[in-house]
């Protein structure tokens, strides 16, 4: 396919509800650039068929019987333009880095899908290269996040863990405090942190984690724990052990 003119563009749906994959193909009817659409039910056909076929845009359910929508991304040749569809939002904490150009949240409009097809008809047109092409590496449990998807009238949206305060857990979500507003991820913090960076980020209580570029002050307190003061005037009591992480970061 030329990176100056799209047509014809080949498109695989993957997904295990009948109904989304009708939904996507009736919205994909319509527009004039789409040429060949395929389905398959399963992750494993996902995998066989994106290869076959070469599709220059997938969109992949993330949980599909066979293999997840993550391992089919992660174990293809062929590098597509990807859009992860799900209705499970608590995926996006390990999804969000595949590189995928969009996230459906289902269930999912015309509209919706007509933006994220504007999308993959720009980056086709400027010839831009899938990131999906780095899924092993992205993937990989050793490699720290440096995004997390929330949730935002209807859509995922990117958040760079560079300008996350802190974390917060409350309940089955995880707070992430950003620049004064508050967004909920459905995952545990215990999750989470295992992919934060270390020297980023610093779990000072069982339920808050800290971004060291945010601590203005660290207070003492009775014994020898201390209070972290954020630059956003957030006081945060650290436990005992999260006061001794704190100290070897101040030694550091």
């Amino acid at each position: 396919m030329s990176a100056q003119s799209v047509s014809d563009a080949r498109v695989l749906i993957a997904d295990d509800e009948p109904l989304a994959r009708r939904t996507l193909r009736s919205h994909l009817a319509v527009v004039d650039w789409i040429g060949e659409v395929r389905e398959v039910g399963d992750g494993l056909s996902a995998i066989r068929i994106i290869d076959a076929f070469c599709p220059d845009l997938v969109f992949l359910d993330i949980r599909m019987p066979g293999a997840s929508g993550i391992a089919v991304a992660e174990q293809i040749v062929h590098r597509p333009y990807i859009v992860f569809a799900t209705a499970f939002d608590r995926f996006a904490v390990t999804a969000f880095e595949i590189g995928a150009l969009d996230y459906l949240l289902k269930p999912f409009g015309r509209e919706r899908v007509t933006g994220v097809l504007a999308r993959a008809r720009i980056a086709m047109e400027h010839g831009l290269i899938p990131v999906a092409a780095r899924a092993s590496q992205v993937l990989s449990a050793s490699k720290p996040l440096s995004h997390i998807f929330v949730k935002g009238r209807g859509r995922m949206i990117a958040v760079a863990l560079e300008h996350v305060e802190r974390l917060e857990a409350c309940d089955d979500y995880v707070a992430l405090h950003v620049e004064g507003r508050r967004h909920l991820v459905y995952a545990r913090l215990y999750d989470v942190v295992a992919r934060l960076d270390p020297s980023r980020f610093v779990r000072i209580h069982r339920s808050h984690v800290v971004n060291v570029s945010y601590i203005s002050a660290l207070e003492p307190r009775d014994g020898s724990r201390l209070t972290v003061v954020l630059s956003s005037g957030v006081r945060i009591p650290a436990s005992r052990a999260g006061s001794v992480q704190l100290g070897k970061l101040r030694l550091a």
